[in-house]
């Protein structure tokens, strides 16, 4: 076994009995490549990568390469999900080199840890127009030995463009108006797939921070155009192999432009994001496709991805059994022998499948008609095409379960809970929905008692027991979401003194000079540069998302540094809001709750009474993006934890809802009918 023995994450442990030399980041490895003058060979990449498995059957469990690697360099494993600051410094360098990116990331760098070379998938032969691994290996050393200053020239080069980088962002607050946000929405509308939905080209990813963006402009700007684009796209979506049609979920991408061929790996990032935003879709059109979406996204992430401990586990892999997408296709002999008549005509002719089969000989299930045009072809009602699909379902998930599962990455991320954990909190007060409510209050449990310090430091990662690693920028962000949504669900107010106590140690420890927000705290391990990033990836930007959550912190109190802290980070993006929509989603939901303006909801009244159940019902059951709620059971005098609250009493004894805007309200109401009224 190498050093990576000792790890927690699965991924460096696919990687612990390589005969590479293997260590993970730290000390060590880095003092090794220092005093021994040897560059540092930096792999990186995470356990449902399908090429990271196969670049390390192919290269590092091949025993001639494993033996240059251990001769010629320190090689270091690195976990991007455990490690993104890392990862996006080096990841940026790779950018920087060959005009693209991607994992496994292979970066060559100085005993410094400075990067002079690199790509990713680096194959053992010659093939795919790429160079053999071997070769990349003799290359990289021939160089540092015989050309060392060369080496260290271009590697200075590249750390100053990586240092210019992290300040060439630009713009003013004047910019950040309703205008601005029908720019990008005109923007993202040129780029609409109108047949397939999502975004022109392949392969396709969901982008959920965009398309929640465009509903909350259709919403907003009444722009009917922007709404179709959005249930488009996610019926597109909800019908294609990207959404696992027997056991519910998202898979991470569609290698096609009809969302068919599934990169069959299921993040819990994008699941929690998808959740969320089919349940927004589903409040504004009362769809019950959508809402169907909802409640199998939610199952099967309770069902299969949700600890013990209450926290939920990070991915699970592409590959069964060695093969990509295995323990998810089907063949038509396979629905002969496990459905009897009339379920096996349904299932045919329902999931679109053939005996060629659309992926590699086999079928991944799709839905390629409406219900309607099945039921019709079928010779059935609706209501038994439904009890059909049921039962069909059922047979098939069972039968699954007798397969070999794709590997599951069972480490806890904090800021990936958090996403998750504000998605569940959401439904659950929007569906009342009690085992989501329970879920909730234990996954939030388990946040505030193993990934929380008393004073309000965030771990990384858990697992087996073990809190690790200073959390970034994203894990405080979306952990101050979640625990919104848990205080909005509950109004129990722990939960919003966690969310005060951490902004409040972000503002004292990840600022940067000239507004917005560094990836890793003041106190963090000194790296080659220290990572921002502005830009919404496949998760948040921590800086947009921290953004938005000091709005909504500004609702609750009244504390102008909240909106100043968020103005600054948002008006550096103005100019790459206009000319690049796609890469800000989250930055515009921000800029949309900044130039529109928040409803701040405060209610007076017993939670448990009838009266105050529905009016809570009437606020939770439409979509509301810019509202915060804040409850107290009884009259609040002119001290409370929550400024909202305060001075806030009963109308004629009954349950009141006083509908504000930077603290000035409306006349408080107590009905149905004008709680309409006041909030539209």
């Amino acid at each position: 076994m190498n050093k990576l023995q000792n790890e927690t994450s699965p991924y460096l442990l696919q990687h612990k009995d390589n005969p590479v030399e293997w260590y993970p980041w730290g000390n060590e490895a880095l003092q090794r490549a220092i005093t021994e003058d040897k560059p540092i060979l930096l792999s990186v990449g995470y356990s449902a990568c399908h090429w990271c498995h196969v670049m390390a059957h192919e290269s590092f469990e091949h025993a001639e390469t494993a033996k240059m690697m251990n001769e010629w360099f320190i090689n270091i494993k690195v976990d991007r999900e455990e490690r993104p600051d890392v990862d996006a410094i080096y990841m940026e360098a790779v950018q920087a080199m060959t005009g693209h990116g991607g994992w496994p990331m292979t970066v060559f760098l100085l005993p410094d840890g400075h990067p002079f070379y690199g790509g990713t998938y680096y194959p053992l032969e010659r093939r795919y127009g790429m160079p053999a691994f071997r070769d990349v290996l003799s290359g990289v050393h021939d160089a540092f030995i015989n050309r060392r200053n060369e080496v260290s020239q271009m590697a200075g080069n590249l750390t100053q463009s990586l240092n210019r980088s992290i300040l060439g962002i630009g713009g003013d607050a004047e910019s950040l108006t309703i205008a601005l946000l029908e720019q990008s929405a005109k923007s993202l509308a040129r780029d609409y797939d109108r047949t397939y939905g999502g975004f022109s080209g392949a392969p396709k990813f969901p982008q959920p921070m965009v398309w929640e963006y465009l509903l909350r402009y259709a919403v907003h700007a009444g722009d009917k155009s922007s709404l179709e684009m959005v249930t488009n796209t996610l019926t597109q979506m909800g019908r294609g192999g990207i959404y696992d049609q027997i056991g519910g979920g998202f898979a991470r991408y569609s290698v096609d432009a009809l969302w068919l061929v599934p990169h069959f790996e299921k993040m819990l990032y994008d699941n929690a994001q998808l959740s969320r935003l089919y349940l927004h879709a589903w409040q504004v059109t009362q769809d019950p496709f959508f809402s169907r979406i909802v409640t199998e996204t939610y199952d099967y992430l309770l069902r299969e991805m949700t600890a013990p401990s209450g926290g939920f586990y990070s991915a699970t892999d592409a590959d069964s059994e060695g093969e990509e997408g295995k323990f998810f296709v089907w063949s038509m002999t396979e629905l002969r022998d496990l459905l009897p008549d009339p379920l096996y005509d349904t299932a045919i002719e329902v999931f679109g499948v053939t005996k060629g089969g659309n992926f590699e000989g086999h079928n991944i299930l799709t839905l390629p008609n409406p219900s309607d045009i099945s039921a019709e072809r079928l010779n059935l009602s609706t209501e038994m095409l439904t009890e059909h699909i049921a039962l069909i379902k059922d047979k098939l998930y069972t039968a699954r379960l007798q397969r070999i599962p794709p590997g599951l990455d069972d480490k806890i991320l904090a800021g990936w809970n958090g996403l998750m954990l504000a998605s569940l909190a959401e439904a659950s007060r929007v569906l009342n929905r009690a085992d989501y409510h329970q879920a909730t209050l234990r996954c939030a449990d388990f946040m505030a008692e193993h990934l929380i310090t008393d004073d309000y430091r965030l771990y990384r990662s858990h697992k087996n027991g073990v809190s690790k690693l200073n959390g970034y920028l994203e894990d405080y962000a979306n952990t101050i979401d979640a625990f919104l949504e848990v205080y909005q669900l509950t109004f129990d107010e722990k939960w919003f003194s966690h969310a005060i106590g951490l902004a409040q140690r972000v503002l004292a420890h990840f600022k940067t000079p000239d507004g917005g927000f560094f990836d890793t705290s003041d106190d963090h391990e000194a790296l080659i540069v220290r990572p921002r990033t502005v830009q919404d990836n496949a998760v948040p930007s921590g800086n947009n998302m921290m953004a938005k959550q000091l709005l909504r912190l500004y609702a609750y109190t009244g504390d102008a540094k909240y909106q100043d802290e968020a103005v600054g980070a948002l008006r550096l993006l103005t100019n790459a809001l206009g000319q690049y929509p796609h890469g800000f989603g989250e930055a515009m939901n921000a800029v949309d709750l900044l130039a529109r303006g928040i409803d701040e909801i405060a209610i007076i009244g017993d939670p448990k009474a009838d009266q105050t159940k529905a009016l809570l019902a009437e606020i939770n059951g439409k979509y509301r993006p810019n509202a915060v709620i804040a409850l107290s059971p009884v009259a609040v005098g002119d001290e409370h934890q929550i400024p909202l609250l305060r001075g806030r009493g009963l109308k004629g004894e009954l349950p009141t809802v006083y509908v504000c805007r930077e603290m000035t309200c409306k006349l408080p109401v107590n009905s149905i009918e004008a709680l309409r009224g006041v909030l539209g």
